[in-house]
């Protein structure tokens, strides 16, 4: 039983290690920024709201 009791403790133990190592690996935020290189344009969207058009 103590053995039971010893395994579910280093379980524990190295399963928190292991989401605290995961969530300093993350980045904390540090993330680069998302850029678009590319030109885009709204071509099907209509000029008025969906709203207005069913009035």
């Amino acid at each position: 039983m103590e053995l039971i009791g010893i395994a579910l403790i280093v379980l524990v133990v190295v399963g928190l290690a292991a989401t605290v190592a995961a969530l300093r690996k993350d980045g904390l935020g540090h993330n680069p920024p998302v850029r678009s290189e590319e030109y885009w344009m709204a071509r099907d969207l209509p000029s008025t709201s969906y709203t207005l058009r069913i009035f």
